[in-house]
């Protein structure tokens, strides 16, 4: 018995039943002008023809019938204009399947009129509608909830074929559906990305933060406790500001991202390197302007996670750092010596990273140990076709 009455306690029971009496009221209104029962039949053909109609209908459907999916990117009725005339047409037969169950709606208009004339039959008047021909009586009294149990039946399953219908007549194309999974992906990708970068960024603010704590434990110097407290701050100033614009982002749907650095400003991973006691050589040939914006910025967190990862691994030892850009590539290659406390700086999701960048850009990274040191090179071509293909692959489509 609960089983049976729980629809009639939710309130989008009562929204599909107002969605019934919608065109149930228009067809009314032509009643009075003409008994031609079949004209709004007709009328509906033109009218779904234009493609804002099944605009206009997918919103008030999502509105009333399926309240829950409205504003979903994967909802199961769609509220776009018709792009083809199979959605024309399946726009058409939607309308004319409406007005036919708006003809329920009509006659459940007159089932609570009965149950009142049911009542009024009791102190002597003719009962009149559905229940006209009855003899007044008392006993009518006992017959008025009656007709309240089909209503019921015709408000439940009345919103329900109304909403199987806009599902299957309304519903996504697969055109539609196709730009939802590539939306769906596209986000997916993009915060997969976001989690990479903050995973670079915090752990690079982190290891200079512990190696320049080291370094000034154990000098005893204040000047350079003064420099070291300088560099852990702007590191750990520049982590905060990645940090932020994530959390902005994965907050308030649809914020766009903030600007990400480049290789342009490659110098301030340079000097946080060398204020935790490293002694970085850098060389830079070529001119950074001609590199595409997204293989600049992604040649920005390889530069940083390759930093980090001499820091971590082998501390504050020299490193030569070369960014060129030539014949269409940008070429970088980050070597730091294997002697003494040095060792490989391993293989987990740093250089794991790096390669999948290198990768989603059409690159090649290369790690390697040679001749005393770790080499970690990378090359991503400059060709605007090359890399732009590699991400939409990438994204799915």
């Amino acid at each position: 018995m609960h089983h049976i009455l729980t629809p009639l306690t939710s309130a989008v029971t009562y929204s599909r039943w107002l969605h019934m009496f919608i065109p149930a009221a228009a067809a009314s209104v032509w009643f009075f002008i003409s008994d031609a029962f079949w004209a709004p039949l007709l009328f509906a053909v033109p009218i779904g023809l234009i493609p804002a109609m099944r605009l206009e209908e997918g919103i008030q459907a999502q509105l009333l019938l399926t309240p829950s999916e409205r504003g979903r990117p994967d909802a199961s009725i769609a509220a776009a204009p018709s792009s083809s005339w199979a959605e024309r047409w399946r726009t058409v037969l939607w309308l004319e399947v409406r007005l036919l169950i708006s003809a329920g709606a009509i006659l459940a208009l007159w089932l609570p009129v009965a149950s009142i004339e049911l009542v009024l039959s009791a102190a002597g008047r003719p009962p009149g509608g559905l229940a006209e021909g009855l003899d007044p009586h008392w006993w009518n009294v006992l017959l008025a909830p009656l007709p309240i149990v089909p209503l019921l039946v015709l408000v439940v399953l009345g919103g329900r074929l109304s909403t199987a219908a806009a599902r299957w007549l309304l519903g996504p194309s697969p055109t539609d559906r196709l730009t939802v999974l590539e939306g769906l992906t596209e986000e997916l990708l993009e915060r997969n990305r976001m989690a990479r970068e903050l995973h670079d960024s915090i752990g690079h603010a982190l290891t200079v933060a512990v190696v320049q704590a080291g370094a000034a434990r154990t000098a005893n110097d204040p000047a350079f406790t003064e420099r070291a407290l300088a560099a852990i701050e702007e590191t750990g100033r520049d982590a905060l500001e990645d940090l932020e614009r994530v959390l902005r982002v994965l907050r308030e749907s649809g914020t766009p991202v903030s600007r990400r650095p480049t290789l342009a400003e490659a110098e301030r991973l340079l000097d946080s390197a060398r204020s935790s006691g490293a002694k970085v050589d850098a060389r830079v040939s070529g001119n950074l302007g001609l590199v595409p914006a997204p293989v600049s910025r992604e040649g920005y967190r390889i530069l940083q996670e390759s930093l980090t990862n001499v820091l971590r691994h082998a501390g504050p030892v020299s490193v030569r750092v070369t960014i060129a850009v030539d014949d269409g590539r940008l070429e970088l290659e980050v070597a730091n010596p294997l002697t003494g406390a040095a060792g490989l700086p391993g293989s987990g999701s740093g250089l794991r990273g790096i390669r999948e960048r290198a990768a989603l850009l059409g690159g090649k990274a290369r790690t390697e140990s040679r001749e005393d040191e770790w080499r970690v090179s990378v090359s991503l071509p400059l060709d605007g076709i090359r890399w732009s293909d590699a991400v939409h692959r990438s994204s799915g489509r």
